[in-house]
C-alpha cells in the first residue's frame, strides 16, 4: 500500500515539474510579445512625431517649432495631444524631447523599466532619422 502511495506523489511531482516548466516558457513568451508590441508602438509614436515635425516645418519656412504644444495649437493640429505628453509612460515607454530648436529636433521614447516594458531606445532626429540603441538595466 505504501509503494502505490509513493509512487502516486512521484507521479503528481514530476506532473508538478512539467506544469512549472510549460508556465515558465510560457509568462517569457508572454513578456517577450508585450515588449515587441511596446517597442512598436513606441517606434511608431515617434515617426508621428516626427512627421508632423517636418510637416510644421514644410509650412513655416524650414523653422521646427520651439514647443511640442505648437503641433497641438495649429488649426487644424498637426497632432493629437496624447502623443506629445511629456513624460507620460504610454505602453511602457516614457516620450521626451530633449532638443527642439527652431532649426533641428530630437525625441525619444524610453522603456519604463528597461528588459520589463521594452528593451530599446528609439531616438528620432531633425529629417525623421531613427536611432536605436539598446537600453542599460541601470537607466
Amino acid at each position: 500500500m505504501s509503494n502505490r502511495k509513493a509512487r502516486s506523489f512521484l507521479t503528481v511531482i514530476i506532473i508538478m515539474a512539467f506544469v512549472a516548466l510549460f508556465l515558465r516558457f510560457a509568462i517569457v513568451q508572454i513578456i517577450q510579445w508585450r515588449i515587441d508590441q511596446n517597442e512598436a508602438a513606441a517606434q511608431e509614436s515617434l515617426k508621428l512625431v516626427s512627421t508632423s515635425l517636418e510637416l510644421y516645418a514644410k509650412d513655416h519656412m524650414g523653422s521646427y517649432p520651439q514647443s511640442l504644444h505648437s503641433l497641438v495649437q495649429s488649426t487644424p493640429a498637426y497632432i493629437n495631444p496624447e502623443y506629445i505628453a511629456e513624460s507620460s509612460k504610454r505602453r511602457g515607454y516614457a516620450f521626451s524631447c530633449a532638443r527642439l530648436e527652431q532649426a533641428s529636433y530630437s525625441c525619444s521614447e524610453s522603456p519604463a523599466a528597461c528588459g520589463l516594458t521594452g528593451k530599446k531606445i528609439f531616438t528620432v532626429t531633425t529629417g525623421g532619422s531613427m536611432i536605436i540603441e539598446e537600453c542599460s538595466k541601470d537607466e
